[in-house]
């Protein structure tokens, strides 16, 4: 983290020993057919010219595993593979906060994305096969032009400065803004890329606004706006200055209120995605006498005050508290810990079993 992070790649050989695909071919494949599953199939001509599809890709859309210069993209892996959440919750040295998701490339000989770059900080494990990275010049270059001819985000000059070709278990971790191109070799390549959120700040602060916004009124006991004092105009069109004021008054009140960043911004960042839903995995009764842990589809973190999964926020402190932390950095909690929890606590548990959003621990 001191040598690398945001600063330069690394390569690390054999970063996981043995390692195997987070899931095999056949299930990726059958993923990338569902509506529920974010993906996305590249091709590349002999003429340079690139096609791109975006999924559901039913098998019969894909070519080939012999055909060239193709890959499949599946996005959210970890929202749909335990193996694949497995493999992300190893990167959480990282504060989960940061943590987005695992995509699984597959890629038959020669198949890629072409050269590009990412807003964000990256790992590239390779699972299967081998691939050939080649890595240019950081973010000092500035902005560097992108193809005009190509349904993809490619740039149109790219001068390496590094290469590695990487086996099963290497890994590769990219800074953001690092141009690269990964390449595969000999096909049947499957590589786990595990990337990061980085929102932008106007990204951020929309989404903190409208949840602002969304606050029911009588939670912000928020005035109505008046103007008794309004004399007659000649200038019906001119904004009153009065209301302009009562507008700064009400950002700045929002805004202003103890803890509403940190609740909105706690809120926001567990939120589900849009395409997660969650099954009921247990109850109160079948949880008696076993420990419990989080879906994995399920967000939670903390903050001083407060507690926050799934999009919802509470107020926690003492012993609930820190056995919500307990919760939040494990992702689980042993049978010992959850019968010797509060009955307030253990009534969160059960409405959390009741949502799917906890499960009795494996």
């Amino acid at each position: 983290m001191h040598r690398h992070w945001h600063k330069k790649p690394l390569l690390v050989r054999r970063a996981i020993e043995g390692v195997q695909p987070t899931v095999p071919r056949s299930q990726m494949f059958a993923l990338a057919a569902r509506d529920d599953v974010e993906s996305r199939l590249i091709q590349r001509g002999a003429d340079d010219r690139w096609r791109l599809r975006h999924g559901p890709l039913p098998r019969r859309a894909l070519p080939s595993l012999a055909q060239p210069g193709w890959t499949l993209l599946v996005q959210g892996l970890d929202l749909h593979a335990d193996a694949a959440h497995a493999l992300m919750s190893r990167f959480r040295f990282i504060p989960a906060a940061r943590l987005d998701d695992v995509m699984l490339s597959y890629a038959s000989d020669g198949g890629g994305v072409g050269p590009h770059i990412d807003s964000y900080d990256v790992f590239l494990l390779q699972v299967q096969g081998r691939r050939r990275w080649r890595v240019g010049q950081g973010p000092e270059r500035g902005p560097m032009a992108l193809r005009d001819d190509v349904p993809l985000k490619m740039l149109a000059h790219f001068e390496p400065a590094q290469e590695w070709m990487l086996e099963a278990g290497d890994m590769l971790y990219l800074p953001p803004d690092w141009a690269h191109d990964g390449v595969a070799v000999g096909g049947d390549c499957m590589t786990a890329s595990i990337g990061f959120r980085a929102p932008r700040a106007d990204e951020l602060a929309q989404a903190l606004l409208a949840r602002l916004a969304d606050a029911p009124a009588e939670a912000r006991r928020a005035p109505r706006y008046r103007d008794p004092a309004q004399a007659a105009t000649t200038t019906p069109a001119a904004l009153p200055e009065a209301l302009l004021r009562f507008a700064r008054d009400a950002v700045r009140c929002a805004l202003a209120e103890p803890g509403a960043i940190e609740r909105t911004l706690g809120e926001w960042l567990t939120e589900p995605k849009a395409q997660v839903w969650f099954e009921v995995a247990g109850t109160a009764m079948q949880n008696a006498g076993r420990g419990v842990q989080l879906d994995r589809r399920s967000r939670m973190a903390y903050d001083a005050r407060q507690v926050f999964i799934n999009g919802e926020s509470l107020r926690a402190s003492g012993r609930d508290a820190r056995l919500m932390h307990m919760l939040a950095d494990q992702r689980r909690l042993d049978a010992r810990t959850v019968g010797a929890a509060s009955a307030a606590a253990k009534a969160l548990i059960d409405e959390w079993l009741a949502n799917g959003w906890l499960r009795p621990a494996d």
